[in-house]
């Protein structure tokens, strides 16, 4: 990992590299978004072939429920039991966030109430890559559940048997073996194979990214969850467990951005040899690539110039295990944050509750991560009396009239 003091300079490069890599998604995305939007399954199958080496013609668009069975039957009990593990904490997370019904009188007469209804038919996108993310299956799915929606398609182009496993553990029966941008348009506007759903989850490559975005139009998505993204902010501590966990998120992908911020200079080449000496006692892992291409350990004048940095670049994973209450508090946009040197990424990516599909891209800056409230819509209620109408008549039929809406006013003055 190169060390690179914070300027305007070193900042500017980091956002146009990120920028960069969107605008080129962006361009192969809307080309296969818009081919399987006009040849349906044709384009789906072609594009499958070409970019997963996938034949859904000889192995089918479903992997059938008999293969899913037997899948559970044969995993090993420590992964049913982490499966499941994971799978309440995140229920018990979901259950908290959801949105409640609720009913108020804001008039004598007025009564406005709120109804609480889950999206029926949903997409959950699981990233393949080199293996299948199980722990994502449980991310999407488990909210769903608690959220009340009725079905749930999995898409995911590589799904293997621990992903099967955990998919009969939590009783999900539809998984399409389809993935990429493509994976996303079919779902988005429906195939001969693949039934079209309302609202599409999960995290992706910048491709997958991408081809949300531009789907979003025409059916909702939850958020951009784009590469990873992580920052670990720290003047004193463990080098090597900052280290690992700056690899931890660096493996997913080469485009993973790994950042260690710092006023030290000491820590920094701490740090920078730990990396070192990391990656080779590890397996061949994309962190070899990700943290020379996309990440770096960037030296701060001072804490107030590295938070500003942080809140600008606005990370997915945010790491405080140097006095972490206190530079909580400097903390203004981050998809998740980790407090204390014990909590080590990988803890909220698999099981601590806490949702992992997490805004990238800078969009911590105008939301949070995945909830169990982006699987619901809120109906509100309108309940209106005689006394009621007669208290907000006159004041609607004014604001009406201000705005030339006579219409809207004569609507209101035939009633009284």
């Amino acid at each position: 990992m190169k060390i690179r003091k914070l300027t305007s300079a070193a900042e500017k490069k980091i956002f146009a590299a990120r920028a960069a890599r969107d605008v080129e998604a962006e361009r192969v995305a809307a080309e296969i978004v818009a081919d399987v939007r006009r040849r349906g399954d044709k384009a789906l199958f072609e594009w499958t072939k070409k970019l997963d080496g996938i034949d859904l013609i000889a192995e089918g668009v479903w992997i059938g429920e008999q293969k899913i069975r037997s899948a559970r039957r044969a995993a090993d009990k420590a992964l049913v039991r982490a499966v499941e593990h994971a799978a309440r904490n995140v229920r018990r997370v979901a259950q908290q966030q959801l949105p409640k019904a609720w009913s108020i009188e804001t008039d004598r007469g007025v009564r406005i109430s709120q109804r609480v209804e889950p999206i029926e038919r949903i997409g959950c996108y699981i990233p393949g890559g080199s293996f299948a993310l199980v722990s994502t299956m449980i991310m999407t799915a488990v909210p769903a559940q608690v959220a009340g929606v009725k079905e749930i398609v999995v898409a995911c182009p590589r799904p293997n048997n621990a992903l099967l496993a955990a998919a009969e553990i939590l009783g999900v029966k539809r998984i399409a073996r389809i993935g990429g941008a493509q994976a996303v348009a079919a779902m988005a506007y429906g195939t001969k194979s693949v039934t079209r759903v309302e609202k599409i989850f999960g995290p992706g490559n910048q491709f997958v990214t991408a081809a949300k975005q531009i789907v979003s139009s025409d059916c909702a998505i939850d958020l951009a969850a784009g590469p990873t993204e992580a920052v670990v902010y720290a003047d004193h501590g463990n080098a090597r467990w900052i280290a690992a966990d700056l690899l931890a998120q660096a493996e997913h992908a080469k485009d993973a951005g790994s950042f260690f911020v710092t006023t030290s200079e000491k820590l920094a080449r701490e740090v920078q040899r730990e990396v070192g000496w990391l990656l080779g006692e590890l397996p061949p892992t994309m962190a070899r690539v990700s943290t020379e291409i996309s990440g770096a350990i960037i030296v701060a004048e001072n804490v107030e110039a590295a938070f500003a940095f942080i809140n600008r670049l606005a990370p997915e994973h945010l790491s405080l295990p140097d006095r972490p209450e206190e530079m909580l508090r400097r903390v203004r946009a981050a998809g998740t944050v980790f407090l204390g040197p014990l909590a080590a990424q990988p803890l909220g990516d698999y099981a601590s509750g806490s949702n992992h599909v997490l805004p990238t891209g800078g969009w911590a800056k105008r939301r949070g991560g995945l909830s169990a409230a982006d699987f619901v819509k809120c109906i509100s209620v309108q309940n209106v009396n005689a006394k009621g109408f007669a208290k907000l008549a006159a004041d609607v039929v004014t604001l009406a009239k201000a705005e030339g809406l006579h219409a809207h006013a004569e609507a209101i003055e035939v009633r009284q």
